[in-house]
């Protein structure tokens, strides 16, 4: 059955004035909106939207489709049938899925039978936990099986101690059929225990359902293999990065053609996020951040032909495209956000370059809000070089004011900081309780070129500090910033950063708040999971005595080797399943602070992981967040 969605505030239990503002409880009470995909007769676009309930400390969702060209939305209970299922085979009769399966025996009672209430773990290498969970013995495996309820699907990694997709994030992306139906492709990084740890080597498989062997497709490349996918002309395309163990390589566009592996971005001074083939099969097309922003390119695919490959920018403004969708006559749909507006559908018609708006699920309450505007400035670094700094004023801004202002400290430390829309450094809501909020892209970021993006790499203290104090000594000039009230804040290398600047601020502060920060890296390096990352990026291991970088990272710019100079108020937030940023990095800190005298707060949510994902922890978050802006800045 289909009813018509009327998406109104009314609905939401909204009430809004005219000059109201976003506040923690209004945030999530945000319709969170997911693309589907286009319906098989491209006359719809099929989405989910999510909203979440306090309630029951959960989010429920709910699917619409809409028509391509914009108009009414109609709520469907269904969506199966109404886009193309990439996991059915070509032939319609065999179905891709995944599922855990147990390899490994790990667990006592495994290994011990008739200790049955024994709950001892046993472990002969690394990569014992990641991310949120210990390791069990089971591995997400691939099966292909008759397109019904009735057949047994069949393993195709039967008996292998390796994922996928891969763990924590991968789904059906990490696999795909074959356009003639008779193999599989599937992402996995053959490795295991301690060796799994230190690499990020995945590779393209290739399973052959008659013969039943496996071949790796990309066994040359010794970094991430990933997002298989066919051209219409039914050529291999997939995104690869160079280097073993780093993991925020310049990430470009391969495709598989009359034997050779053609990279379509490799002459192209950026990393690619995510692609799609035009319906043709003549470009790609793919999004990627530049200057503070994500954007839609196009990448042409010359084949045999001595036609030169060019990468052309789209689209251009102050927002990020986050998703490809599909196409239709001459339109790219696309999801879009920015930093006032959570994520909707849109079209973009690429000849006349006309925005077109789709979706609605949230703009009658954007409509009634007092939104916060957004600068983009440049200021010039310590060693002469134009970085982008995000300035977001408070809602009815008044230049003839003083506002207390808040460094933002990105994590990462290589992800973009573009015009994402946060659901917790949610930048509209910030700036919505009075304070300015300068967002620098810092080095270390996406979007200004490879170097700049690299330079972070084994710099973690150096330059990067400087470009945080460039960032907000250049806004804090500005006659409406009250520079006896500046606070510093981020998340994970964002949180090392803020432990680092209270080291090193100078009295420039006057409150920190750090989030799953880095605080020791020598106890980092011995219990965080990816290996591979704190190798790359420092240098190697804190024991390696004749290692240069490895041992400026862990002295010089480890943060806390400068506690001493710690004089300022912290708050100090940690998930109690954070295994990347274990739990004792914040806990640390949070002795440090303390037994120094110096006001602190520690705030453990025992069941989240790096991020704060259940409803209600999240409201506390962000209540704590601003009482302790209240009471210290």
């Amino acid at each position: 059955m289909k009813k018509l969605l009327i998406l109104t505030l009314g609905m939401m239990g909204l009430t809004a004035s005219a000059q109201e503002v976003m506040t923690p409880e209004l945030l999530w009470k945000v319709g969170r909106v997911t693309p589907i995909g286009i319906s098989k007769d491209g006359k719809n676009i099929v989405y989910k939207v999510a909203i979440p309930s306090m309630e029951e400390n959960k989010s429920n969702s709910k699917f619409y489709t809409i028509p391509i060209n914009g108009g009414s939305a109609v709520e469907v209970t269904d969506t199966k049938d109404l886009v193309k299922n990439k996991n059915v085979s070509p032939d319609g009769k065999n179905l891709l899925s995944h599922k855990e399966v147990k390899v490994d025996k790990v667990l006592g009672k495994d290994i011990y039978p008739e200790l049955k209430k024994a709950d001892a773990q046993v472990y002969n290498g690394l990569d014992y936990r990641h991310w949120d969970t210990w390791r069990d013995g089971t591995y997400n495996h691939v099966f292909f099986g008759e397109n019904n309820d009735k057949a047994t699907p069949v393993d195709i990694m039967k008996g292998e101690n390796f994922d996928s997709p891969q763990k924590p994030f991968g789904g059906d992306e990490d696999y795909i059929w074959a356009p003639d139906g008779k193999s599989i492709v599937y992402v996995c990084k053959k490795k295991a225990g301690t060796d799994y740890a230190i690499s990020t080597n995945t590779d393209l498989y290739q399973y052959d359902l008659a013969t039943q062997k496996t071949k790796n497709l990309t066994e040359n490349n010794l970094g991430y293999d990933t997002h298989p996918l066919f051209s219409p002309n039914g050529d291999l395309t997939w995104l690869q990065m160079k280097r073993d163990g780093y993991e925020a390589d310049k990430n470009d566009i391969i495709v598989s053609f009359k034997g050779m592996h053609m990279n379509l971005t490799g002459g192209w001074d950026g990393t690619v996020e995510s692609f799609k083939w035009a319906e043709d099969g003549k470009k790609v097309y793919f999004i990627a951040a530049v200057d503070g922003t994500k954007q839609l390119f196009e990448v042409n695919f010359p084949g045999l032909t001595r036609i030169a490959i060019t990468v052309k920018q789209l689209t251009n403004g102050d927002f990020d495209v986050t998703e490809i969708i599909g196409f239709n006559q001459g339109k790219v749909i696309v999801a879009r956000n920015d930093m006032n507006h959570a994520s909707e559908i849109y079209s973009y018609e690429l000849k006349k370059k006309i925005w077109k708006q789709i979706t609605n699920v949230n703009t009658d309450l954007y409509k009634k809000l007092a939104l916060s505007k957004t600068e983009k400035r440049y200021v010039t670094t310590t060693d002469g070089k134009k970085m982008v700094v995000w300035v977001i004023l408070p809602p009815n801004f008044d230049k003839t004011k003083k506002y207390p202002a808040l460094l933002y400290c990105q994590g990462g430390p290589q992800s973009a900081l573009t015009q994402y829309y946060s659901y917790r450094w949610n930048f509209q809501t910030m700036a919505a309780q009075g304070y300015i909020v300068v967002a620098p892209n810092r080095r270390g970021m996406p979007g200004h070129g490879v170097k700049w993006n690299e330079d972070i790499s084994k710099d973690w203290g150096g330059q990067v500090m400087d470009d945080y104090l460039s960032a907000i000594d250049d806004v804090a000039k500005e006659s409406y910033v009250d520079k006896s009230r500046l606070g510093a804040v981020g998340a994970s290398y964002g949180g090392y950063s803020v432990f680092y600047l209270a080291g090193i601020h100078k009295n420039r502060f006057k409150t920190f708040i750090s989030h799953c920060g880095v605080f020791n890296l020598q106890s980092m390096y011995g219990t965080t999971e990816e290996v591979f990352f704190n190798n790359f990026d420092h240098g190697g291991a804190y024991w390696e005595k004749n290692n240069a970088d490895a041992q400026k990272a862990y002295s010089q710019f480890n943060p806390i080797n400068m506690v001493n100079n710690w004089n300022t108020p912290i708050l100090i937030i940690q998930g109690g399943k954070d295994y990347r940023v274990p739990i004792g990095q914040g806990q640390e800190a949070f002795q440090a602070a303390q037994l120094k005298g110096i006001k602190s707060r520690f705030i453990l949510f025992p069941e989240e992981n790096h991020w704060v994902l259940k409803p209600q922890n999240a409201l506390v978050w962000q209540r704590e967040f601003f009482k302790w802006l209240k009471e210290t800045l």
